[in-house]
């Protein structure tokens, strides 16, 4: 890979609304100068109100960001398609040629828009894993770019 082009990542979950959601604008902030991240569901329902509240305690702006359908996608490359539940796992096409795909389970908060206490600290404990999970993972990765 050419030393200025970034590597193009796809987070992928059912509804596109929280785990995928999460992921994408994690690794974008944390990695944005080396990843270009994108997200989509197999049956996108909108971004979860949570997972925009809890990435915002965190200064990760979420808030314009769209649920999309993996179809939207199927004409582009990307370095890594990673599905985030077991559902999307399997039904994630083989239409991404020369991919690597992978899958990296993380629980499924809450489906509710509901900001309870008991509701927040569930996403914030997967939003947390999935930020410890993304950084091992593409810290290992750019270290072999």
């Amino acid at each position: 890979m050419p030393e200025n082009e970034k590597i193009r990542v796809l987070f992928l979950c059912t509804a596109n609304a929280a785990r995928s959601q999460m992921a994408a604008g994690i690794v974008q902030h944390d990695f944005g100068d080396r990843i270009e991240t994108y997200s989509a569901g197999t049956n996108p329902k909108g971004v979860s109100r949570l997972a925009v509240m809890v990435l915002d305690e965190l200064g990760i702006d979420i808030s314009g960001e769209t649920s999309d359908p993996l179809d939207k996608y199927k004409d582009m490359h990307f370095d890594y398609v990673i599905t985030l539940c077991d559902d999307a796992n399997e039904k994630c096409p083989v239409f991404f040629g020369g991919v690597n795909r992978l899958h990296m389970g993380f629980p499924d908060p809450p489906h509710s828009n509901d900001p309870t206490p008991e509701n927040l600290q569930q996403f914030r404990e997967v939003r947390d894993a999935i930020r410890k999970g993304m950084r091992e993972f593409f810290s290992r990765i750019l270290m072999k770019s």
